[in-house]
């Protein structure tokens, strides 16, 4: 049985190191095609649609570029399919509103401090959202059809998609805590 699924798009490199376990951070602005313009959280659970097209290895903190050559290496924009490996949770949606917040986040997401900051500034009176994830792992990847539609600078998609598909948490529930909470000790 299929049912209509929310898919974030998100960078391929990103959903790797979220795969890894390496971050449970998501920094989102909003693309220019959003309908208004801005990001919301529009579903609390939504599987990674994973997104090639403004990745770039220099955009990322040194540890975490090689994600970036890793996914590139096997993409094509003609590619017919797209492989869905993970799913997430959003445990919160902080909202960032300036420099320092943003300075405390740094140790916790894998983007460069430059390219979070252009982030934050772009629609200056718009906050960043950082959306605090509990990543899950698919037991068996998903594979859908590639459609130009999906193409372009907006966050969300929706799919049908079949129901309780087998996935495992990437973080244990003590792991996860912990880190969720270094970032909100970090931001008080």
């Amino acid at each position: 049985m299929s049912i209509e699924t929310a898919l974030l798009k998100e960078w391929a490199s990103a959903v790797e190191a979220f795969l890894a376990g390496d971050t449970i951070l998501a920094l989102r602005k909003g693309g220019i095609r959003e309908e208004n313009r801005d990001f919301e959280l529009t579903s609390e659970s939504f599987y990674f649609f994973p997104t090639y097209e403004h990745q770039k290895e220099h955009l990322l903190k040194e540890p975490f570029r090689r994600y970036a050559s890793e996914t590139r290496a096997s993409w094509s924009p003609d590619l017919p399919n797209v492989t869905i490996r993970a799913w997430a949770e959003a445990a919160e949606d902080i909202l960032i509103h300036d420099e320092e917040q943003l300075r405390a986040l740094s140790p916790y997401h894998i983007w460069t401090d430059d390219y979070a900051s252009e982030r934050l500034h772009w629609k200056r009176t718009k906050p960043l959202h950082c959306l605090l994830l509990r990543v899950h792992r698919l037991e068996e990847p998903l594979i859908v059809s590639n459609d130009p539609a999906f193409a372009g600078c907006k966050s969300w998609l929706r799919l049908p998609l079949p129901a309780d598909l087998a996935k495992r948490p990437v973080l244990s529930d003590e792991v996860f805590a912990a880190k969720a909470e270094q970032i909100r000790a970090a931001l008080r």
